[in-house]
C-alpha cells in the first residue's frame, strides 16, 4: 500500500513519532502498519518524485518504529510526507 500522508504529534517535532500513515482510501495507527508488516500481512511504500521506498519496522531504544528505506539505506523520507486529513 502506498503512504502519501502521516499525522505526528507534534507536527513540527523532529524527535516525536509518528502517529498514523494514510493514503487516499483510509489512515491507520503506527502500530497497525508494524503489526501488518511483522505479519507479512501487507507491505507499504512511499512514492516521492518517482524514487520508491519501502517501509520497514525498526527495532529503536525507545521500542519499535517505523522508516523508510531507498536506495540501500534507512532514511527518514515518512517525516517529509504532509499531513493526513
Amino acid at each position: 500500500m502506498q503512504v502519501t500522508c502521516i499525522n505526528k504529534q507534534p507536527r513540527n517535532n523532529t524527535h516525536e513519532g509518528i502517529t498514523h500513515l494514510g493514503n487516499s482510501k483510509g489512515k491507520w495507527t503506527r502500530q497497525q502498519v508494524i503489526d501488518w508488516i511483522e505479519s507479512k500481512s501487507n507491505t507499504f511504500f512511499t512514492l516521492v518524485n518517482g524514487n520508491r521506498g519501502d517501509i520497514g519496522v525498526v527495532d529503536g531504544p525507545n521500542g519499535k518504529y517505523l522508516r523508510t528505506y531507498a536506495d540501500g539505506k534507512w532514511n527518514d523520507n515518512l517525516l517529509s510526507l504532509p499531513e493526513c486529513p
